[in-house]
């Protein structure tokens, strides 16, 4: 289910936001000033936020930029103040969307199941090109591993073994059935290439050989990726 993260102040407006959103069947978590906000966003999954701009402690603006050091949901700031440099501000650092106090509830409603729309067909598109396996990251389009958030140096033969098991990510994969399909010829029982290949592939992600992390070894059967 989703979840939405409303941070105001103003108890009236928060239980009026809660009202309209849990009877469009979203999750909601309501906050009422900076510092549980922080709390909630360093330690919840958090879909959405809205967020007010004038907070009793930490401003909005504050929190957005603490958001956006970690997390790419949308954020919709709410204001009393009608100052385009206000709403500059927020686009600026990272809003996606801004609206002006007081607000017609169903306007804000729709505004969220736009932009819940945007990041969900936005997330589709990446995860089509885009395989995150526990800090690897396979990256479709450009061919390209990063291990950790460092780019991992693959001949073309590896990126395919590690690609292939990946999108088999859960099944045991033969070695004969990794060469027919890698390398498109017949595979030998005497043929060691796959072996190989594997123990190169798992030298380059720092794989410990007796306990790896990515690629495991089913003796007797094959590979693969859990």
């Amino acid at each position: 289910m989703t979840r939405i993260l409303i941070v105001d102040d103003e108890k009236e407006i928060a239980d009026l936001l809660e009202f309209y959103l849990q009877n469009e069947g979203y999750n909601v978590v309501k906050v009422n000033n900076g510092k549980d906000a922080v709390d909630i966003i360093n330690n919840h999954n958090i879909d959405l936020a809205i967020l007010d701009v004038m907070l009793p402690d930490i401003d909005g603006f504050t929190i957005l930029k603490k958001i956006r050091e970690k997390y790419f949901y949308p954020v919709i700031m709410l204001t009393a103040k009608v100052e385009d440099i206000d709403k500059i501000m927020g686009l600026t650092i990272g809003a996606d969307d801004y609206i002006t106090k007081p607000f017609n509830p169903l306007e804000l409603i729709a505004r969220v199941k736009t932009q819940i729309r945007r990041i969900n067909h936005y997330n589709k598109e990446v995860q089509s090109s885009f395989i995150d396996i526990n800090g690897l990251y396979i990256n479709e389009e450009s061919h390209k591993v990063d291990l950790y958030g460092k780019e991992v140096d693959l001949t073309p033969l590896e990126y395919n073994i590690l690609l292939y098991l990946a999108k088999n990510r859960g099944k045991v994969i033969s070695s004969e059935k990794l060469f027919t399909n890698i390398w498109g010829e017949r595979y030998l029982d005497n043929n060691n290439t796959v072996m190989a290949h594997i123990a190169r592939l798992r030298e380059k992600l720092n794989e410990d050989a007796r306990n790896p992390k990515f690629i495991r070894t089913v003796w007797g059967v094959g590979y693969i990726i859990e």
